[in-house]
């Protein structure tokens, strides 16, 4: 089956077909880098990671560029606040990113440039625009001329006309057009710059991701992404900057946006000061807890923030890997076979629950769809466990196959947890230690003290089951 994807530039879902058969081009808007991100600038970052990982498992060689805007207003400003200078303030926070990125999974880019690094580009586009009459500078300042571009508008649905109207203009406003957006600014005392033919100055936000995705990716390419509050006016900038100095060739086939994190109904974002860090919610949660919970609703739906989602998420996530870890133990025990003795019905389940999840990631990366397939393997799994007769070969299709669609999603359902004391190994020798101890108490008939060892580990968080083969726990 093909996969399909939702373009928001057409508003309707498209058959996915690249730029150049077997590969796939991706550009997604990074951070600006002045704090730490947020959850909501998580789930786009969760959400893309998804799409690229998908696009790998389906077969792709994929080519996946994340940038930092390293220079901006909020950068200078929170420089200012913060005592640092702008450049030292964005690399700290581009250092930091890379630590909650890795705690919730997502894999480096192919490329993560920074805007700084290419200015040349950004000038050249720029003397490109004027020279067609597309821009215009004043006392420093560059703008572009949106009346200029006839396709203005077509990712936003909205018209000059209705942007005008909506518009509040300043008395001192320098631009021809209440929507004009500056490409270069004139730079002002104490703030970083660079020489261009305008003098000194900096870029404008929007022709930043131009110049870079067409640096990396070039004209046409497949597939640009971000937040839904990208759409405008940051991507529809980036269209008519591109495409306008491309000679209206296309500059992104296929446009794909997140919805936003919503608390109590409202959009979570720094501006209106409702936003919880990455690093706030994993001193409750694990990095691998709040993926599950971004990636449980479709990426296209508001998701609504609270604690009891990301406790449901731990649970279901906990279910997944309980059978995974169940399915290790069993395997540990029985002699591998090379062939299946009969087609049982784990192995058609471990087929389906393929099938099935393809077919829901196929279908615009429905993540929340193919967690159904997941949690019926999972289900299929423990049910077979509980039977006397097993086929190693079913046993190990299923937990491979549940494995590796978690990878595709970013999960690793064989992650041991670390203990205080510096990682899994030490806590598997005391848990060999402590069941050893509680056996003995059931062979003397202790049962107070075997069950006082249960409840006790129950009450830090490890589930200590009797089964016939003996003593089993795991980390709840």
């Amino acid at each position: 089956m093909a996969i399909r994807l939702f373009n928001s530039l057409t508003r309707r879902k498209e058959e996915f077909i690249p730029r150049e058969s077997g590969k796939a081009s991706i550009y997604a808007c990074g951070p600006t880098t002045y704090n730490y991100f947020h959850l909501g600038n998580a789930r786009m970052l969760v959400v893309f990671d998804m799409i690229r990982r998908y696009l790998i498992y389906k077969g792709y060689d994929v080519t996946y560029i994340q940038n930092f805007t390293d220079v901006d207003d909020k950068i200078i400003n929170k420089a200012v606040e913060e005592g640092y200078s702008p450049k030292e303030l964005a690399e700290k926070y581009i250092r930091e990113y890379f630590k909650d990125a890795q705690t919730l999974n997502i894999l480096p880019a192919t490329v993560h440039p920074k805007a700084t690094e290419h200015i040349p580009e950004m000038i050249e586009i720029i003397e490109i625009l004027e020279k067609k009459g597309l821009a215009y500078s004043i006392n420093g300042d560059v703008y572009f001329a949106v009346d200029k571009y006839e396709g203005y508008g077509k990712l936003s649905g909205r018209t000059l006309e209705d942007m005008k109207a909506g518009a509040r203009i300043e008395v001192d406003e320098k631009k021809k057009h209440p929507m004009d957006f500056a490409l270069w600014k004139n730079s002002k005392e104490g703030e970083p710059s660079w020489t261009s033919p305008w003098g000194e100055g900096r870029p404008g936000w929007h022709i930043e991701c131009s110049a870079m995705a067409l640096k990396y990716l070039g004209p046409g390419f497949d597939i640009h992404g971000g937040g839904g509050d990208l759409i405008f006016p940051h991507h529809e900038n980036e269209i008519a900057q591109s495409e306008g100095c491309l000679d209206n060739e296309i500059f992104a086939k296929y446009w794909m946006h997140n919805a936003f994190i919503t608390i109590n109904q409202e959009k979570m974002s720094k501006s209106l000061g409702n936003f919880f860090l990455v690093r706030e919610v994993t001193e409750k949660f694990p990095g691998d807890v709040i993926r599950f919970y971004l990636l449980g609703t479709h990426y296209r739906s508001p998701l609504d923030f609270d604690d009891e989602k990301l406790i449901m998420a731990s649970k279901g996530l906990d279910r997944l890997k309980n059978s995974a870890r169940l399915a290790t133990e069993a395997l540990s025990k029985i002699l591998p076979d090379e062939e299946p003795q009969i087609e049982d019905e784990l192995l058609q389940a471990s087929k389906e629950a393929r099938r099935a999840f393809e077919e829901a990631m196929d279908d615009d990366f429905n993540s929340a769809q193919a967690y159904a397939a997941l949690f019926e393997l999972a289900k299929e799994i423990n049910t077979y466990l509980a039977k006397d007769k097993r086929q190693p070969y079913s046993l190990t299709e299923a937990y491979n196959t549940l494995k590796e669609l978690g990878d595709v999603l970013g999960f690793d359902l064989e992650e041991e947890e670390e203990d205080s004391q510096g990682g899994s190994g030490k806590l598997l020798q005391v848990m060999d230690l402590v069941l050893e101890i509680r056996m003995k108490a059931r062979k003397n008939k202790d049962w107070a003290t075997a069950d006082l060892i249960r409840d006790r580990m129950k009450e830090i968080g490890i589930v200590v089951e009797d089964t016939p083969e003996g003593a089993r726990w795991y980390l709840k």
